[in-house]
């Protein structure tokens, strides 16, 4: 079975990241996927290009969904990436 590649891109004070990074562990928990999270303070490329999206949900490197992060769209696509 694939395993997904889950990154939660966040930021230093950032309220929006607390509640994404609370919603991304629920889904993933619940599907026993492992998950990282990565701050782009201090990367100037992350900066640039996600400064105005963060809080980010990456899957296998493709953006899927940023500020608000819907747990039933991330889930969906979590299911779909575990089947392969």
């Amino acid at each position: 079975m694939p395993i997904p590649d889950v990154v939660l891109l966040t930021k230093a004070d950032c309220h929006l990241c607390t509640e994404a990074r609370a919603a991304v562990e629920r889904v993933a928990s619940g599907l026993g996927v492992q998950w990282t999270e990565q701050a782009i303070d201090g990367d100037p490329g992350l900066q640039e290009r996600y400064a105005e999206e963060i809080p980010v949900v990456l899957v296998d490197g493709v953006q899927r969904d940023f500020w608000t992060i819907d747990e039933q769209r991330l889930t969906r696509i979590l299911k779909k990436a575990l089947e392969g």
